[in-house]
């Protein structure tokens, strides 16, 4: 099932290959991903840097930049142009901070993105999560009705028989530590507009906790149900419910069992959201360790468009594997 979800969507990208911007282009390894999207015809790698020191650096590497653009983040003039087109769109920065902030290529790479010279952006390997999130916040902006960064990943889960296969939606296990409701009801929004972008799912969300409808009462519990008279006030669109525990949201019998009241989700959860990010750590490596699974991601969401945060220490594979889902979530938003 990962294998036809990525294949999938590497279709969807090669369908209609978008611009991805590659702030961190003196990478060996961001170089060797970028020619791979090229070659199997995925994406636009967009290299941003200084042109000499990104051709030395692939050189070095042995990679060939025929056919790969590099935008020179050196350029006086072009420093202008966005710092200028920056002051059209927003007023929150002066132009002259802009400037300052457009010295280092993970912001020129981000106010590309958010003057539609870039469709998407991927990096991490060489910035921390909240460098990412802080050039972004600043100068991409963020989703309508969003104020909060958070992110989501696609678990594989061998042996597994959900409705959508072995695969689960899981969020958040990267960002946000103790999301209050409004926080949370957030990810939960920004986590099934996601999924239906990205994977095409009818979203089915699931408020974990380690109650189940009443069955303790707690502080935290309490949150959780705020949390969803949050979502279903603000999204009645969606397909909500909470709280529920784990075996309640995804194992019908159970679900059936403890829950008497008719719900759309229990027992049928694809999407399911962490009440912090301790539970959702942990049970991202219980499955990883216990059960053999695989987990795509994190990927970045809140953002008025698609960034995608990389491990440092992820491998060409994976970075192809992130550019592939940015580019296929640009081609259906």
């Amino acid at each position: 099932m990962a294998t036809d979800m990525m294949a999938e969507l590497e279709k969807r990208a090669k369908a209609n290959p978008r611009r991805v911007a590659l702030p961190e282009s003196e990478e060996p390894k961001i170089l060797q991903a970028a020619r791979a999207v090229r070659d199997r015809g995925i994406g636009l790698p967009v290299l941003v840097g200084a042109p000499h020191a990104v051709r030395d650096a692939a050189a070095a590497a042995g990679v060939s930049l025929d056919g790969i653009e590099i935008v020179d983040a050196t350029e006086a003039t072009k420093v202008e142009q966005l710092a200028t087109g920056y002051a059209a769109v927003s007023s929150d920065l002066p132009v002259s901070a802009v400037k300052r902030m457009l010295r280092k290529p993970l912001n020129f790479g981000a106010l590309l993105l958010r003057l539609g010279e870039a469709d998407c952006l991927v990096a991490g390997l060489a910035h921390t999560t909240g460098d990412v999130i802080l050039s972004c916040q600043m100068l991409v902006g963020m989703q309508e009705g969003i104020s909060t960064v958070s992110s989501m990943g696609i678990l594989s889960i061998p042996g597994y028989q959900g409705p959508e296969g072995e695969l689960l939606v899981i969020a958040d296990c990267a960002v946000c530590a103790a999301p209050d409701p409004d926080e949370l009801a957030d990810i939960a929004i920004a986590t099934a507009d996601t999924t239906r972008s990205l994977l095409g799912w009818e979203p089915r969300v699931a408020l974990l906790s380690f109650s189940t409808k009443g069955s303790a009462v707690h502080d935290k519990v309490d949150d959780v149900l705020k949390t969803l008279a949050l979502v279903r006030e603000r999204r009645p669109d969606l397909l909500v419910d909470g709280e529920l525990q784990l075996d309640s949201a995804i194992v019908p019998e159970v679900a059936a069992r403890k829950i008497k009241e008719p719900s759309s989700v229990a027992g049928r959860a694809n999407v399911l959201i962490f009440p912090d990010l301790n539970a959702g750590n942990i049970g991202v490596k219980l499955v990883q360790r216990f059960a053999g699974g695989v987990a795509f991601g994190p990927l970045l969401q809140g953002f008025s468009k698609p960034v995608s945060d990389l491990s440092r220490g992820a491998p060409v594979e994976e970075i192809v594997g992130a550019i592939t889902m940015a580019v296929a979530r640009v081609a259906e938003s």
